[in-house]
């Protein structure tokens, strides 16, 4: 092999219908020398590690393309996800399953209702039935076809043999057969009758089948589409244009795409970080809780590192650029939910799995049938009909609507409890996971500063405290500040500052009703020769054990109180924390807050184990030194920043409440920001994966039975349909017993 360097490369898959593909088409690539290959079903996307020097990249795409499938090389000036056209690629699916089914309906209530039967009704049915079993069925066909071209079975290969052969069977009756020549008359035997006898129509089998089959189809592409938007909600964090300083100082506006490390760019307040840099004018906070979860903002000034996408809470900035494009922290943390959702083996579905021997097995043993019958003596019609019984009972109704109508009512009933289940591929971790780790901030705690405790000097009386302090803060753009302001206008109204100064990263200075007031840190209070009295110090050493942020306050040449602030717990996480431990999980706190604020926080929630400072991109390290230790790993988080752990994670649960990009990442969302909602998911995603798994059984179960009865010529066909139909509403009726779930919560 070559001593070349590995390169990594991206190559999207078209035609893929079912997981067995994936597998096929990382079989051939993994065939090739110098080729590790895993390919994503569920983003249609192969990620593949080659040696330059043994393969050429258009050897990748060849190998796809001799499995059956279509790929192409990644364009350099691929298009950004806004410039995307707007278009729904479910809009023809669910075109073809719309009509389908208004197509079946009546072809179903006239093969079932007799009293609704008119003369020569089978000929209005045929033509009903027909564009549903040629049109509607398409995909299944075509897909049956590339499969067959390239040698192999899959569950589109039954469909369409069991759709075919029922249509293909009903137009003999109708042309050739006993129906076609008896006024169509629907008498049948319970067995098919030796030497002949009465022949049947199944057009309501071919076309309902059809359109039940769509259904699932439809809801698991749009499952799939919805699971690769993750990425453009990060990159929508981005901004779009930035005033742009030149060599005269002059600003003028330029997209993001023309910055290049070295320019030097403005950030006006409440406005984001264009890129990376380095503070070169200017004093401010910035809100970093985009990136890093945290919700203190960050004092920056000149020589300070600024990420992108960061949001400036307080004054002007000048920054000059140090990283740009793909280089930037938001563009790897992209790369890192990129690669987390590869790395994420398809889980595939039972039938899939079982479906490459199931498949021509039940072909083989309706050949089997129709020589063995033909071999002894029997007519051709008592040998096909027993033939086609075999591949009638054996149609995939039941093993393809096992896992969708399961997932449409579990799922359906998780929407109305808040509990969002992204896809059947999340199920199998729910049931495995012994390991949940959770993000503090946002998750377990509020993610927002609140007032938390007053501490008054001898004397002093609290109400005056927070309208003097209440007062001055409110005239703060700082978070800290805003939520002091925030408590003390909640107890009464606030007087208007007569002077107002702030000290970037100390605090602020202002007259409020003739008391000349410094609020903010103790250093700040001790340049006005104000020292904390030993009752606030004792007060403001409490508050640092526990992790919290203590604000001096003092007016009129004392210092007189100290206002406690901090990100409180949520009310109902202690009961989240042990409703997950009913369930056999071993909670951990993950953070990039300091330890002593971490285990404050772990202590009041019931958590043992807390792993804290840890940096954004570590996060998803985090979860896979946890996995490394055979642990299976389930991530709670809200923010951007948990994202690539939450996609690097056996199981990712977020919260609605958090970004669009954590969600989008996670495999099961929290609508309502409750952390208690939490083992309601696991729960009802293990009641669902169960219910797939009865399906499944049956499914199977009711194959295996009935093949065996249908050919030795003991069924006719048209009660091998009925059984297939019954297979089919069993399915249905058990997986509408997940609509009695109830949450354990309130």
């Amino acid at each position: 092999m070559s001593t070349a360097t590995t390169e990594r490369l991206e190559l999207p898959i078209e035609g893929m219908t079912c997981a067995s593909c994936a597998n096929r088409v990382e079989r051939r690539l993994n065939e090739l020398d110098g080729v590790t290959a895993t390919v994503n079903f569920a983003t249609e996307r192969a990620s593949v590690s080659y040696d330059p020097g043994t393969v050429e990249p258009e050897r990748l795409v060849e190998a796809v393309a001799a499995a059956g499938y279509e790929a192409a090389l990644p364009s350099a000036e691929e298009p950004a996800p806004e410039d995307a056209p707007d278009a729904d690629p479910d809009a023809s699916l669910r075109t073809r399953l719309i009509i389908s089914a208004l197509l079946s309906a009546p072809v179903l209530v006239l093969s079932m209702v007799p009293p609704l039967q008119f003369d020569n009704w089978q000929w209005l049915a045929l033509q009903l039935a027909t564009p549903v079993v040629i049109w509607g069925a398409w995909p299944f066909h075509r897909a049956t076809w590339a499969n067959l071209r390239h040698g192999a079975a899959t569950m589109d290969t039954l469909i369409s043999l069991g759709v075919l052969a029922a249509w293909l069977w009903s137009l003999y009756a109708l042309f050739i057969g006993d129906a076609g020549m008896t006024g169509m008359k629907m008498t049948f035997s319970l067995v098919p009758t030796s030497g002949g006898g009465t022949d049947e129509i199944y057009l309501e089998t071919a076309s309902v089948v059809t359109t039940f089959l769509l259904a699932g189809r439809y809801f698991e592409a749009r499952a799939k589409r919805r699971a690769g938007a993750a990425l453009q909600s990060l990159l929508a964090l981005g901004t779009k244009d930035v005033a742009v300083l030149d060599d005269e100082g002059a600003e003028r506006r330029v997209p993001v795409s023309e910055l290049a490390v070295g320019s030097r760019f403005v950030v006006r307040p409440g406005e984001k970080v264009a890129t990376d840099g380095v503070v070169e004018e200017g004093t401010s906070a910035l809100d970093m809780s985009m990136l890093s979860g945290e919700s203190v903002p960050v004092e920056v000034g000149p020589g300070s590192e600024v990420a992108g996408a960061t949001v400036n809470a307080g004054g002007r900035l000048v920054v000059r650029a140090t990283r740009v494009g793909a280089d930037t922290a938001l563009a790897q943390i992209a790369k890192l939910v990129t690669e987390a959702q590869t790395g994420k083996a398809p889980v595939q579905r039972l039938a899939d799995r079982i479906s490459g021997v199931f498949v021509p097995v039940v072909i083989g043993i309706a050949v089997a049938t129709l020589g063995f019958w033909l071999g002894n003596g029997e007519s051709a019609s008592f040998a096909f009909t027993a033939a086609v019984a075999v591949l009638i009972i054996a149609c995939p109704c039941a093993l393809g609507l096992a896992t969708p109508t399961a997932l449409m009512v579990g799922s359906g009933r998780g929407a109305q409890l808040g509990l969002l289940i992204k896809g059947p591929e999340v199920l199998e971790s729910t049931r495995r996971v012994d390991t949940v780790v959770l993000d503090k901030t946002g998750t377990v705690t509020s993610g927002e500063m609140k007032l938390t405790e007053v501490a008054l000097a001898d004397g002093e009386e609290r109400a005056e405290a927070l309208r003097l302090v209440g007062a001055i803060e409110a005239a703060s753009e700082h978070p800290i500040a805003r939520a002091i302001a925030r408590a003390a206008a909640a107890e009464g109204p606030l007087p208007a500052p007569e002077s107002f100064a702030n000290r970037e990263g100390l605090g602020v200075e202002g007259v409020v009703d003739g008391h000349a007031l410094v609020v903010g840190r103790p250093a700040l209070l001790a340049d006005w020769a104000m020292h904390l009295p030993p009752e606030l110090d004792a007060a403001r050493a409490a508050a640092a054990a526990r992790g919290q942020t203590a604000i001096a306050a003092g007016w009129d040449g004392r210092a007189r109180a100290l206002f406690v602030v901090a990100d409180t717990v949520k009310p109902t996480s202690r009961e989240a924390i042990a409703r997950l431990r009913s369930l056999g999980l071993r909670p951990v706190l993950l953070t990039g807050d300091n330890a002593t604020t971490a285990r404050a926080v772990a202590a009041e929630v019931g958590i043992d184990e807390v792993i804290a400072e840890v940096l954004p991109a570590e996060k998803a390290d985090v979860i896979a030194g946890l996995q490394g230790e055979g642990r299976v790993v389930a991530m709670v988080g809200d923010g951007v920043n948990d994202a690539p752990a939450l996609a690097r994670a056996d199981l990712g649960l977020s919260l609605g409440t958090g970004t669009d990009v954590a969600i989008e990442a996670s495999d099961l969302t929290l609508v309502t920001g409750d952390l208690v909602a939490a083992p309601d998911a696991i729960r009802l995603s293990r009641a669902t994966l169960r219910t797939i798994k009865e399906n499944l059984a049956w499914a199977f179960g009711y194959n295996l039975a009935a093949i065996p009865l249908a050919a030795l010529g003991l069924l006719n066909p048209v009660i091998a349909g009925a059984a297939m139909a019954l297979s089919s509403i069993s399915v249905v009726a058990n997986a509408l017993r997940l609509r009695r779930f109830k949450p354990a919560r309130g």
